[in-house]
């Protein structure tokens, strides 16, 4: 029984799918060979990430590799409802709905946990999280599972240093062909889909803070001085401050960048980034959003608590009006914008991240059957990563030098 809004939005939802396919390549050509081999038989598969259009693929590319999926959504404002109702009607098992309450998203979260998954794959760690405290008993059945965000990583390695995780989970957020592309570029172009389209703003000539200068954050700068801005960056990390500095940002503290930003984009995977006293320091009409996995980056209750009057402004705008007069405006609730007030990252990016993922676990089913993986973190095979970047390179029309046999010898030698 799925737990979808209405099945009857289905026709919409396989529009955006066929169109996501057409522009994806990669998962073609994996669903032509799963759909030959059948890899995934038998195979009952849990998948947590964003419930879009893309996400809605992979799923389509799993099952028919033979999965029995349960699928749910990562996010409660990043499910798109006619998509679910498109896997639904295909045969996906989906329990995902837009705007879900907290309850209702565990409550998700726990139907695609019930049926004793084998393979999970997680955008966040909250699948991992959930079977490790509220369902140890179906532990035994997991072969692993495979994780997405940089975030879910964090806590993967926190579980396993603990002492905590029970099954090898492999990092596909670290793979290169992962977070060189989608968190560089994906989220780079999607964050300002996402802040353009919600506020219609121009952000030429503006001063734009980009909190946490990682993967992601290099994106949202880099795109942000496309776009005409002047880019402030505020960093914990000095190396990565110096490399945000090297590559043409001013560098600051937030303390300091509070009371000169017009936007704000968090993009650092931590807590309590933008709070009360750098609230007190900004312009009236600031905007603030979030590109990390969890809404605890800009302290929302805080300002909620701060302001006299909070108000909707537009679709995914609400203005906190502080006491002296001041709106400090804040994007999807201080989720994550790109998804909660946009599509998410462009189809050609995800291609790859998703055959990374649908890769990453027909390795853990193969591995299983040697019984050769123990709990624990793991890298992407360097053979994956390896494969799609060349099969994307040919789906892209490049073709790259080899090297000669005397060229091997000569790197391979003293």
């Amino acid at each position: 029984m799925n737990d979808i809004l209405d099945i009857t939005l289905a026709p919409s939802g396989r529009d955006k799918i066929d169109w996501v396919r057409d522009n994806m390549p990669l998962l073609r050509s994996l669903e032509q060979e799963f759909s030959a081999d059948r890899p995934f038989e038998g195979v009952r598969l849990a998948l947590s990430i964003h419930l879009e259009a893309k996400t809605a693929y992979l799923c389509r590319v799993l099952l028919a590799g033979g999965a029995e999926m349960y699928v749910t959504g990562s996010n409660p404002l990043s499910t798109q409802d006619d998509v679910a109702a498109a896997l639904a009607e295909c045969g996906v098992h989906v329990f995902a709905k837009y705007g879900v309450s907290a309850d209702e998203y565990q409550a998700h979260l726990r139907r695609v946990i019930e049926p004793a998954p084998q393979i999970i794959i997680d955008d966040g760690g909250d699948l991992v999280h959930l079977i490790h405290t509220e369902y140890p008993h179906l532990l035994p059945n997991v072969i692993g599972g495979c994780e997405e965000t940089t975030t879910g990583i964090l806590r993967l390695h926190a579980m396993a240093k603990a002492g905590a995780l029970r099954f090898p989970m492999v990092a596909v957020n670290d793979a290169d062909c992962k977070h060189l592309f989608d968190n560089r570029y994906g989220t780079g172009q999607s964050v300002w889909d996402g802040i353009n389209r919600t506020t219609n703003l121009i952000v030429a000539g503006k001063k734009v803070v980009v909190a946490g200068y990682g993967w992601c954050g290099r994106g949202v700068a880099m795109r942000a001085k496309g776009l005409g801005a002047q880019v402030i960056v505020t960093e914990v990390d000095p190396v990565k401050a110096l490399e945000a500095y090297m590559d043409g940002f001013s560098v600051m503290p937030m303390d300091e960048a509070a009371a000169l930003g017009d936007f704000f984009v968090t993009v650092t995977g931590c807590c309590d980034v933008i709070t009360a006293r750098h609230f007190e320091k900004m312009k009236d009409g600031a905007i603030l959003c979030n590109a990390g996995h969890f809404n605890v980056e800009v302290d929302v209750k805080t300002l909620s608590e701060m302001a006299v009057e909070a108000k909707t402004r537009r679709k995914n705008i609400v203005g906190y009006r502080l006491a002296d007069g001041r709106r400090i405006n804040v994007l999807a609730e201080g989720r994550l914008v790109n998804l909660a007030a946009g599509d998410g990252h462009p189809a050609e990016i995800m291609d790859m991240s998703f055959a990374i993922q649908a890769m990453s676990a027909l390795y853990l089913v193969r591995e299983n059957r040697t019984q050769s993986m123990q709990p624990g973190v793991y890298p992407v095979p360097w053979e994956i990563d390896r494969d799609v970047a060349m099969r994307k390179l040919h789906f892209s029309g490049l073709s790259i030098d080899t090297l000669t046999d005397r060229q091997r010898e000569y790197l391979s030698s003293n």
